[in-house]
């Protein structure tokens, strides 16, 4: 029997568009860690039935963005400290990286860019918009990197992001931010200035400074 393409297109158009919107969503912090998610569940919020759902579960799993127990019970991952230390590593590792790669490329349309991304974090902060935050300070990293023409890295670097967001929210409410992040601050002086080495460092304590928060 054939498949009608319209319909097999819609299948897959459907699948897509829920395993965007739930790794947005998980990414940002806008779930916890450690939260229950059914199949049911998410097939009433995007208006989907379970074919689409189930497949985006699985490639988020396969992302590490899910965990997925043998019992079937589809969970948003609460990471030990042995976890969140080598997912901090492997921030540090990528991130550095690909701000280095960026910096040639760093022209001033690109920090002023970074610039106003900054403030609009300083915006949602004095909102205590937690997931506001962690979306705003991802574009700042993304919008960086993306500078370095590495997409392979790029990639990873967001899977590394997949996995932490709903630790990061955790943190963020730890942290109860009130000021800009100030590894931001030196990221771009050292952009201004065409300071590889201080650029590096600046990356490597922006992106591990807070994860060490949650190990102690």
């Amino acid at each position: 029997m054939l498949l009608n393409p319209q319909r097999a297109d819609s299948g897959l158009a459907a699948h897509d568009r829920v395993y965007r919107s739930l790794r947005a969503q998980i990414m940002h912090g806008e779930i916890a860690p450690g939260v229950a998610l059914t199949l049911r569940g998410i097939g009433r919020q995007f208006d989907v039935s379970m074919t689409p759902a189930r497949e985006a579960v699985r490639r988020l799993a396969a992302e590490g963005a899910l965990t997925l127990s043998s019992s079937g019970r589809v969970a948003t991952p609460e990471l030990s400290n042995e976890r969140i230390e080598e997912l901090g590593a492997l921030r540090a590792l990528l991130e550095v990286e690909l701000a280095s790669r960026a910096l040639p490329r760093a022209h001033i349309a690109l920090i002023d860019r970074l610039q106003a991304i900054n403030g609009t974090l300083a915006e949602v902060i004095a909102k205590h918009d937690a997931v506001g935050y962690l979306r705003t300070n991802l574009e700042f990293h993304r919008t960086l990197y993306l500078r370095a023409q590495a997409p392979a890295m790029l990639a990873m670097a967001e899977t590394v992001w997949l996995q932490l967001g709903p630790t990061m929210r955790r943190l963020y409410g730890r942290l109860m931010r009130t000021d800009l992040p100030a590894g931001h601050r030196m990221i771009l002086a050292a952009l201004r200035a065409g300071d590889e080495p201080g650029l590096r460092l600046a990356v490597r304590t922006d992106v591990t400074q807070g994860l060490r928060l949650l190990l102690s």
